[in-house]
């Protein structure tokens, strides 16, 4: 593929940015963005700028993460398009008033309750998955009625200047703004009174974005990551198991948040589900995935040579070659690290999977509940009385049970994390919500007004409303 080049436009902030997030503020009062015609054209129109853009969108992906055709479609083009089309199919049932029941006391009346949009929105994108960790949350943006500010991630520099140039040609340009630029830019930018900051990334920037958003005390959704665990149970069937973890944790070279950070699984059958997994990985990628064009790159040389250090002194029983300058390293697996290891104290976000045993199931569900809750949480099992052990015991964000990353596909579960994996839910009907405010409403009628509620009082009233 041809490479695309890439230039991050580096704004003054303070004399045109501030400008932008006013102009957005003031459309936003003007009330445009509320009707049910303009989220629906503004969606459709996103829906366009995809699919009128799928191969400048792939050759950006391509430059940035050395992403295939296949992989960029199933992850970021038609994961998003479904994301607008199921939005589009639902918005108008979800914007329609609630109906709240309403107690005797207040009648004759109703009670019910309305969605409405928070306002401006800023949408912090990660790296990993550059177009679809903007565009799904600006879906959810957009059909809430919010105006949006859109930062994507400066290090996947080709799909950001694509979304810059791209977005005003297709959206609203009183109500959507893409700023390019690095930590400064982002910095001025938490600075800024949103209404609703979104951000998705790492832990360390996710507690900045936290503590910019309380100066506002402005609502905040932080998608963050954590250690993934992935059990295995032996006797269930492997050579489905590791077929489905193999795609699961070398998609994007290992770069998905919720890609499976490390294996559990009894000593007796480590050495079968060895053998089982380096052959799938063999099948999937080849004999040399350097020459594989379905496997990606390591997004830079930094986080390239840290994922390389982390395979000092482990026990490499598949991979580990590695090709800093083209930011290559194979799919690696690595036997019992140490618990100390930087493999099993850090998020791992690359093609290394560690595999670690244990001498019964228990143990490994208290190996799991004793380290932070993670963003998602997998069993291989037939076992049902494990399988709802695992559900009850393990807190995670998501738990998946014989696969891996593939919940992600339904639309309508909320996906989000809980403790130091995230804050907060989105995707279908949950990521409307989470860009609106649930108004609650009360209209009482003029034809009867009960004296039992004001003074003067006595103790015949306070019987009475004893029995409400």
């Amino acid at each position: 593929m041809q490479k695309v080049s890439a230039t991050i436009h580096q704004a003054n902030f303070s004399s045109h940015n501030e400008t932008n997030i006013d102009e957005l503020k003031r459309t936003f009062a003007t009330g445009r963005t509320k009707p049910y015609q303009w989220r629906v054209q503004q969606l459709t129109a996103l829906k366009q700028l995809i699919e009128e853009n799928s191969s400048a969108i792939i050759l950006a992906l391509h430059t940035d993460l050395g992403k295939c055709e296949t992989e960029s479609w199933l992850t970021e083009i038609g994961y998003s398009i479904a994301d607008i089309k199921g939005n589009l199919k639902r918005l108008k049932s979800w914007m329609k008033p609630t109906k709240i029941s309403t107690p005797m006391i207040t009648q004759p009346g109703k009670s019910y309750t309305i969605s409405e949009p928070l306002g401006v929105a800023l949408i912090i994108g990660a790296w990993n998955y550059p177009f679809q960790l903007v565009i799904t949350p600006l879906v959810a943006a957009m059909a809430a009625g919010n105006c949006a500010v859109i930062k994507p991630s400066e290090l996947s520099e080709a799909t950001s200047a694509l979304l810059a140039k791209l977005v005003p040609k297709y959206l609203d340009n009183a109500a959507f703004k893409v700023i390019e630029g690095g930590k400064d830019e982002t910095t001025e930018l938490l600075a800024q009174p949103f209404d609703k900051y979104f951000y998705t990334g790492g832990e360390q920037v996710g507690r900045i974005v936290m503590a910019a958003a309380a100066q506002h005390l402005a609502p905040v959704t932080l998608e963050l990551g954590g250690k993934s665990p992935c059990v295995v149970d032996g006797e269930t069937n492997l050579d489905v198991a590791v077929r489905r973890i193999v795609w699961g944790k070398w998609m994007n070279a290992g770069q998905t948040c919720v890609a499976p950070d490390y294996i559990l699984i009894e000593e007796e059958y480590l050495a079968d589900f060895s053998q089982r997994l380096i052959a799938e990985i063999k099948k999937q990628y080849g004999k040399d995935p350097s020459k594989n064009t379905d496997y990606g790159r390591i997004i830079n040389q930094r986080h390239c040579s840290r994922l390389i250090n982390y395979l000092d002194g482990e026990n490499i029983i598949h991979g580990g070659k590695h090709n800093l300058d083209n930011k290559f390293i194979e799919p690696t697996v690595v036997i019992q690290p140490a618990a100390s290891s930087a493999l099993m104290q850090e998020e791992i976000f690359g093609p290394i999977l560690p595999i670690i045993t244990f001498k019964g199931k228990l143990q490994m569900l208290d190996f799991i509940t004793a380290k932070p809750k993670p963003l998602a949480a997998y069993v291989f099992t037939s076992n049902a009385k494990f399988e709802a052990e695992f559900i009850e015991r393990v807190s995670a964000g998501s738990i998946c049970i014989n696969d891996t990353n593939i919940f992600l596909v339904n639309h309508d579960l909320p996906f989000g994390g809980v403790g130091t994996s995230g804050m907060g839910q989105y995707h279908g009907k949950c990521g409307f919500d989470i860009f609106s405010h649930t108004k609650s409403v009360m209209k009482r009628s003029f034809k009867f007004d009960a004296a039992i509620r004001y003074a003067p009082f006595s103790k015949f009233k306070l019987m009475l409303l004893k029995k409400f």
